[in-house]
């Protein structure tokens, strides 16, 4: 491979070459290819599941092992989807995984009482706000990862119902429901931030 090779179109092309050329290269063996790829959507990766999984240090093994297994599976890719929804599939898929092998889900009883916020901009709301944050991860980590992953892709990024159930592999009524019961669970373990 030359290490000088340039990926981009050529002089009055257009500029960057689109990921499908890219895909195709790399599906035959183009490592400059992939790597053009992975630093195209690593960071929409990286923050998708580090919203998954609540850490950055799993985040980045789960992406990192997503890439790996897209690197893999390249020569599968049918490209019914665009590589990026194709990522985001197997980033979801990793993270599932990952939530799957962590300890039982705690019942929603076990979360404790979290008292009322005040409403200043003093040192304790800055730690009223952390504290609230951590309350967030923790009541996340009430949820099943099924749940967790409906409730990322729709509240945080913003998906729809569509998006959600092609990723995760589950019909759209699946993905409404779990996401209900997710809002339902974090509504109550989080009632008293409310």
């Amino acid at each position: 491979m030359a290490g000088d090779r340039r990926l981009t179109a050529p002089p009055g092309a257009g500029g960057d070459i689109g990921d499908s050329l890219l895909v195709v290269r790399a599906a035959e063996g183009d490592e400059d290819a992939f790597a053009a790829l992975v630093q195209r959507h690593a960071p929409t990766s990286i923050r998708l599941a580090t919203r998954l999984l609540g850490t950055p240090a799993e985040a980045e093994d789960a992406v990192q092992d997503a890439f790996l297994s897209a690197w893999r599976r390249l020569p599968e890719f049918q490209g019914q989807a665009s590589f990026g929804t194709w990522m985001y599939r197997i980033v979801t898929n990793r993270c599932l995984n990952v939530l799957r092998s962590r300890r039982p889900v705690a019942p929603l009883e076990s979360a404790g009482e979290v008292p009322a916020a005040e409403y200043t901009t003093s040192p304790a709301r800055i730690t009223e706000a952390r504290d609230a944050v951590r309350e967030l991860r923790d009541a996340l980590d009430l949820l099943s990862a099924e749940q967790r992953a409906c409730w990322v892709l729709r509240e945080l990024d913003g998906r729809s119902y569509e998006f959600i159930a092609d990723t995760v592999g589950i019909s759209q009524e699946a993905v409404r429901a779990r996401v209900f019961r997710a809002r339902r669970c974090l509504t109550q373990a989080l009632g008293a931030w409310r």
